[in-house]
């Protein structure tokens, strides 16, 4: 059971003012961000612990009027790097974070998993196969009702549009963290690591375990969001 000092009132949570019309989530997202916040008492106190790290440093920057830019590394950058920028967007777009970008890249390049797609649609993400390289495939990802959708592939940790500077790694794998001790140009390498989903795929199980992947990663990004907005 987590600490009550570590938790926010679910009133604050969802009854923050909504953002500006172009930044306002698609409805089914809408819901899910709520379902995700009411759930972070599932959190245990040691990972938020970690988690804090990534909020004081977003923090930071804000404070210091800088672009706030989240590198979330893995291995093929396919699975749990992908949840996370775009979980991180989303909660920045639910929470009016100005400034904050999200990317992610892999000490490899493959694909980006289309077990992650289906597990992002079921959360009510619109997707869609921009072209048609069966390799690595580029996808045109919607969660708001207005603005330009993002684009999402497997690529490397320098490759763009992944920043070279002045950004935090976030390590979403213990193997990358291992692998990638020291990531270039960064101020500050963290590891939150993610059981992979791909211990499931083929089973009966698989559908199940993405999509609690993406909501243990959604849950835990919209913390780390609530706690940068509970300083402003």
């Amino acid at each position: 059971m987590c600490s009550p000092t570590f938790l926010i009132p679910l009133a604050i949570l969802i009854c923050m003012p909504a953002p500006a019309d172009d930044n306002q989530l698609l409805p089914r997202i809408e819901i899910y961000v709520k379902d995700r916040l009411a759930e972070t008492t599932q959190i245990p106190k040691e990972r938020q612990d970690e988690l804090l790290k990534l909020s004081r440093y977003i923090d930071a920057c804000r404070k210091s009027n800088k672009p706030v830019k989240l590198l979330f590394v893995c291995t093929h950058n396919s699975r749990r790097s992908h949840l996370a920028q775009l979980w991180t967007k989303i909660g920045a777009k639910h929470f009016g974070l100005d400034g904050l970008d999200s990317f992610s890249g892999g000490t490899e390049t493959t694909a980006m998993n289309p077990r992650t797609v289906t597990a992002l649609q079921r959360a009510g993400l619109e997707i869609t196969k921009e072209d048609s390289d069966t390799n690595n495939p580029k996808y045109s990802v919607v969660f708001c009702k207005q603005g330009s959708p993002e684009v999402c592939f497997s690529k490397s940790i320098i490759e763009p549009p992944n920043p070279t500077e002045n950004f935090a790694a976030i390590m979403t794998c213990s193997s990358a963290d291992v692998s990638c001790p020291n990531v270039k140009g960064s101020d500050l390498r963290l590891a939150l690591p993610y059981e992979d989903p791909k211990i499931s795929d083929g089973t009966s199980k698989e559908s199940a375990t993405y999509d609690a992947k993406s909501k243990e990663i959604a849950r835990e990004m919209l913390f780390v969001m609530s706690r940068v907005v509970e300083k402003r």
